[in-house]
């Protein structure tokens, strides 16, 4: 240990100084870019689910293992709706979750986005006519993306999730 000591004392610091970072001069329109483009840095997601069969979850979940890792990209998931810019829902809305939707919806800040995961939240899908769903999430909150899947893959909600930041330019249903 000693030996150690004695080596690290004589050695010194061995990392290098860096060269103060220069500011980077915004441009004279960057608050009308910050206003178009207002998730471009970051992203807090909250998922709420209102009937599905959890298989849409269970593809939101895979976005943060080791393969997709969307913290990556400033992807958060949010714990409260308080704390989000977007409501991912996913399922039809059933009677049950008809009104927590929309405390939801009324909880997140503006400016807030909802994201429609998946045939059952856009179209109902294979609940459809269930005396238990009331409807597609449009019909109770405003939706301003749609990803269609059953259930959608992991990779097409995160192309999905870099346009809504204005990353790229793929593809992505939205209104």
């Amino acid at each position: 240990m000693f030996r150690i000591l004695k080596k690290s004392l004589k050695t010194g610091v061995v990392t290098g100084r860096y060269a103060e970072p220069v500011q980077a001069q915004m441009p004279p329109d960057a608050a009308a870019v910050e206003k178009s483009q207002p998730f471009r840095r970051s992203l807090a997601i909250r998922e709420v689910d209102t009937g599905s069969c959890n298989a849409c979850e269970m593809e939101m979940n895979a976005l943060m293992n080791p393969v997709y890792d969307v913290e990556r990209f400033g992807i958060h998931i949010a714990a409260s709706p308080r704390h989000a810019d977007a409501l991912v829902v996913t399922g039809p809305v059933t009677v049950n979750m008809e009104r927590a939707l929309k405390d939801a919806y009324k909880q997140t800040p503006d400016p807030k986005v909802v994201i429609a995961l998946g045939d059952c939240a856009i179209t109902c899908g294979v609940f459809k006519g269930s005396y238990a769903v009331t409807g597609p999430v449009e019909k109770h909150v405003p939706v301003d993306v749609r990803i269609p899947g059953c259930p959608p893959r992991p990779a097409e909600i995160l192309k999905a999730l870099e346009a809504l930041r204005g990353l790229s330019s793929n593809n992505v249903t939205s209104d």
